[in-house]
């Protein structure tokens, strides 16, 4: 919310519209309101102000009113006529209900598997064993390779891949509690890599945080 503010300081500042972020876990909306005689004309008063916080904001802007990330995202698979096949370790079957939340998600969405055991990951996803002794469960490899696993499995256009350490235990020097592995694998190739929440925000927190940085990535 603080760096997003910064962006929009002096719009933030204006009294006809108003402009009034509110922050929730993992996002922040932003309330446009203005006041005038008729609905038309409040809404040419707010149309140079959505414009204007579109073009600071960039690709962090998804959606607007009821838009969620889980949405957007099977929207536009929906528009692209491809697939979704999903491999969760330590969102615990977090991303798939963020997915299955959305009606209509089924035109898209095949489904998942909640790969929380490492003898899951060896023999439903076909990740070698040497590679989590060699890296770990939570690695970058180990994610790749459970997102091919998944897709293979599945068939899918598309796969996410994600695998932990949500916490209150189990982290150390080199892989504290709050590090999360991903993995988003396409028609075209992959992305993968770390990310670092703060161990303090507590399992739960970790847990969501890590479902909408994955559909963000996607």
């Amino acid at each position: 919310e603080s760096s997003l503010a910064e962006k929009l300081e002096d719009i933030l500042a204006k009294e006809n519209p108003t402009v009034a972020p509110y922050a929730s876990l993992g996002e922040v909306k932003i309330r446009i309101t203005a006041k005038s005689t008729t609905d038309s004309d409040a809404k040419e008063l707010i149309k140079p102000i959505e414009k204007e916080i579109l073009n600071r904001t960039g690709n962090e802007f998804y959606g607007c009113d009821e838009d969620d990330l889980a949405s957007v995202v099977i929207e536009i698979l929906r528009k692209r006529g491809e697939t979704l096949a999903i491999a969760e370790s330590c969102t615990g079957g977090g991303l798939g209900a963020a997915i299955t939340s959305i009606s209509g998600s089924s035109d898209v969405f095949l489904g998942g598997v909640i790969a929380y055991q490492n003898s899951i990951k060896k023999e439903f996803l076909d990740v070698s064993e040497k590679l989590i002794e060699q890296h770990g469960a939570v690695s970058t490899e180990v994610v790749e390779a459970m997102a091919i696993g998944i897709q293979k499995k599945f068939n899918s256009d598309w796969s996410i891949a994600v695998s932990g350490l949500a916490g209150p235990n189990g982290g150390s020097l080199l892989k504290p509690i709050g590090l999360v592995q991903f993995c988003v694998r396409g028609p075209l190739g992959k992305e993968s890599g770390p990310e670092i929440f703060s161990s303090k925000a507590g399992r739960i927190s970790i847990q969501k945080l890590s479902v909408l940085k994955a559909l963000d990535k996607l």
